[in-house]
């Protein structure tokens, strides 16, 4: 089975298609990862995406559609496949259906995860991290023994830029403006599936389930 887990920032993506991943027998391929593994073994692909990196600029989408592709052509994809965040635009979506058409297969299910603005601000902003292991906590759902301080080495906890609460809104809005035209697009095709991303991951993940019908 080949399929596209969406979803914004903090709605639990990541958690969702390692499960699903076990249960489907098929890899979780996140964009995120290929581009740090490419650029960590120097290939030429990486090689050429760290050179944007390095100036601050976005990877173009065909260098990451190109990891995509080496990936998928990977003994261990050949009978399916979680994209975990990616596609995130049209433009990327159209792309990666000219991919796989020419490698004589689609995307059978998309399934958009879907949680309110207001937990998703809660479950980033909680977050705290170890300035020194990097170990990472959460103030409601995973908090330290003691207050700002890590469990393992006692370091100081402290709150990322990115996690603090103007910026995860901000991340939620330019999500919304770039996805919202991708779900109607998958819409249109009849793949979309959204999912409600609240409560215990368990219970998401049969939603999940059920949804592509696996």
């Amino acid at each position: 089975m080949r399929i596209v887990l969406l979803g914004p920032p903090g709605a639990g993506k990541g958690t969702q298609a390692r499960t699903l991943e076990g249960h489907l027998k098929v890899p979780q391929i996140a964009s995120g990862d290929l581009l740090r593994e490419a650029v960590r073994n120097r290939t030429p692909l990486g090689l050429q995406a760290r050179g944007y990196m390095d100036k601050g600029s976005l990877v173009p989408d065909e260098l990451v559609l190109g990891m995509i592709g080496e990936r998928l052509d990977r003994p261990d994809a050949q009978n399916g496949f979680i994209l975990d965040g990616f596609p995130r635009t049209v433009a990327q979506a159209e792309a990666l259906a000219a991919m796989l058409a020419k490698r004589g297969v689609k995307i059978d299910k998309v399934v958009a995860l879907t949680v309110p603005e207001a937990e998703i601000v809660k479950r980033i902003s909680g977050r705290r991290t170890c300035r020194n292991c990097g170990a990472m906590y959460h103030v409601i759902y995973d908090p330290p023994r003691n207050i700002d301080v890590c469990n393992s080495c006692q370091g100081e906890l402290y709150q990322r830029e990115d996690d603090a609460e103007d910026t995860v809104r901000n991340r939620l809005a330019v999500y919304t403006s770039a996805t919202r035209p991708l779900l109607d697009y998958y819409g249109r095709m009849g793949l979309l599936a959204e999912v409600e991303g609240v409560g215990r991951p368990d219970d998401i993940q049969q939603r999940i389930v059920k949804a592509i019908g696996a």
